[in-house]
């Protein structure tokens, strides 16, 4: 009876091999394929040598990486002092700060950089307000300038969730000490607080660094002379200016070695900083007072009212009058007239079917996956792990192209259909609730399911009753990461959609392509509400004012 339980598990790392090896590692296979093997049949290196060579395409590259790192310099600058703000002093609407924070960073990644063009673009509200009545000239929003500005407004709070954890974690005995032995103020935030906090903000810039290294919205729609990777390789495939398909699989190729080398750099920086703390004496939060109280109440509310302007613009817009590009005065609901008319039932239902289809499929993965990891660690199932975190380190657009490569034709030709975009948003966004449910099954003691098992319980049925209870939180906290990136997700489906399964995001960015913006504020802004819905549910489920990663 024993053999059999055991060879249950490893019939489930058996098919955990079998289906990576299939929907991961032969799609990106095909994508090296395509690279090296000309339309002739050929093997040959010229598409690799027709990127180095010519600086139009090289310089790509370069770009990407100045605009990426200036985004997550930037943002750990914005989110650090916020969480410090938030974790160490009580301030007043800390939940208004938490959710609308939370809400910057989940919304679609066009919808910001539209909406900024809405208020800051050359005939912008706020621009024209500026240069009529006060007389002043802003800068462009456009090119590197709007990128960073744009992300860094939209991915600041990644930091603020991941430092919150961090500073939780820290012990307040540890805070004492150092102020006994007259450590206070800056001097401990950077020498302590920032020492003690260095794993954490080093997983932080790597989130926000491959967010903004692989974001194909905000660089399509501001970037205008600033050329960025993911848009280069959208502009191969599937560009109006003709395309070439083994070029795009050249540059997919050298998108995933780079950030690879990102991915492994982080873990070798991570590695520098290795110890555990444990708070057995949380915090002790501090009341705000005087100059400073004013100053940081000035800074997390002003940060987060900028940040999250751009989504209630897009809300009010949508309720506004509008003929294409143009909005005229009056409010109407014409817009969502037009867009039950413009597919909206079908792209609410595709949006939900994917959505919750792919995220069932998602936390049954990841429970089994954080299962084999720590409770049945082998070479195997550590492959496994490995092979499932590959899509975390790569751009959307990538995994589009190697899907396409993959099943456009038989045996398996999935193409246009929705399997094959359910199966893109499980590989793509998986890693999220996958490292969500190994780091709390971690945490959970072998010795319970060990007693459950004294008891008589079976193995299945003390993973099934104990062991998936107790991982509950880390399981839904990732899922609710892994949802909301999967009903915002843009740069696979522009390669995979079609009007049958055309989505909520997808429909607000034909939208915007087409010129039709009143159109593209009303899918947005319901695009927004479901969003907002999703973070609120969760919050109310897992009884949490955190997102734990």
């Amino acid at each position: 009876m024993k053999q059999k339980k055991l060879d249950m598990w490893n019939g489930v790392t058996i098919l955990f091999l079998v289906l990576f090896a299939l929907f991961l590692i032969y799609p990106l296979f095909g994508i090296l394929q395509q690279a090296v093997i000309s339309k002739e049949g050929v093997f040959t290196l010229q598409e690799f040598t027709k990127f180095f060579s010519q600086a139009y395409y090289s310089k790509t590259i370069l770009n990407s990486f100045k605009v990426s790192i200036a985004i997550t310099a930037v943002t750990l600058l914005l989110g650090i002092p916020f969480s410090y703000f938030y974790s160490f002093y009580h301030l007043k609407g800390s939940k208004f700060l938490f959710v609308v924070g939370i809400l910057c960073c989940m919304s679609a990644p066009f919808i910001g950089a539209y909406s900024w063009i809405l208020l800051l673009g050359r005939s912008g509200v706020i621009t024209v307000f500026l240069k009529n009545v006060l007389g002043i000239q802003l800068g462009s929003i456009y090119g590197f300038g709007g990128i960073l500005f744009v992300q860094a407004m939209k991915l600041f709070p990644l930091v603020f969730i991941y430092m919150n954890g961090a500073f939780k974690n820290i012990d307040n005995t540890l805070m004492e000490a150092s102020a006994n032995m007259g450590c206070v103020g800056i001097k401990r935030f950077f020498q302590v607080v920032m020492n003690l906090s260095m794993p954490t903000i080093l997983a932080a810039a790597l989130l926000v660094f491959m967010r903004a290294f692989a974001d194909f919205g905000t660089p399509l729609l501001i970037g205008e002379g600033y050329r960025t990777f993911p848009v280069e390789i959208y502009n191969q495939y599937l560009g109006e200016n003709g395309t070439d398909h083994n070029f795009a699989a050249a540059i997919s190729v050298i998108a995933i070695v780079v950030t690879a080398l990102v991915f492994f750099i982080q873990k070798w920086a991570t590695s520098r900083y290795k110890f555990s703390i444990n708070a057995l004496h949380p915090i002790e939060k501090k009341k705000p007072t005087g100059i400073k109280g004013a100053l940081m109440y000035l800074y997390t509310y002003g940060l987060v009212l900028v940040s999250f302007m751009p989504q209630v613009y897009i809300i009010y817009l949508s309720f506004r009058n509008c003929d294409q590009a143009v909005f005229k005065p009056g409010y109407s609901l014409a817009n969502y007239q037009l867009a039950m008319k413009k597919l909206l039932v079908r792209s609410i239902k595709n949006t939900m079917f994917l959505g919750v289809g792919s995220l069932l499929v998602i936390i049954l993965f990841a429970i089994l996956i954080a299962y084999l990891v720590v409770r049945r660690s082998s070479v195997l199932n550590n492959t496994i792990d490995t092979l499932a975190m590959i899509p975390y380190i790569m751009p959307g657009s990538v995994i589009g192209i190697a899907m396409v490569i993959a099943f456009g034709k038989p045996p398996l030709a999935l193409t246009g259909t929705a399997l094959i975009m359910l199966t893109s948003f499980v590989v793509r966004r998986m890693p999220y609730t996958i490292r969500s449910a190994t780091a709390t099954l971690m945490q959970i003691p072998m010795s319970i399911e060990e007693a459950s098992i004294s008891l008589g319980a079976s193995k299945l049925k003390t993973f099934a009753q104990i062991t998936v209870p107790m991982m509950s939180n880390g399981i839904i906290s990732g899922a609710i990461l892994s949802w909301v990136s999967i009903v915002t997700e843009l740069s696979s489906s522009i390669i995979l959609y079609n009007n049958k399964n055309i989505t909520l995001t997808m429909s607000a960015y034909v939208a915007i392509s087409r010129g039709n913006y009143g159109l593209a504020c009303a899918f947005s802004a319901i695009l927004t509400v479901l969003t907002a819905i999703s973070l609120l549910v969760y919050l109310w489920v897992s009884k949490s004012e955190d997102i734990k990663l």
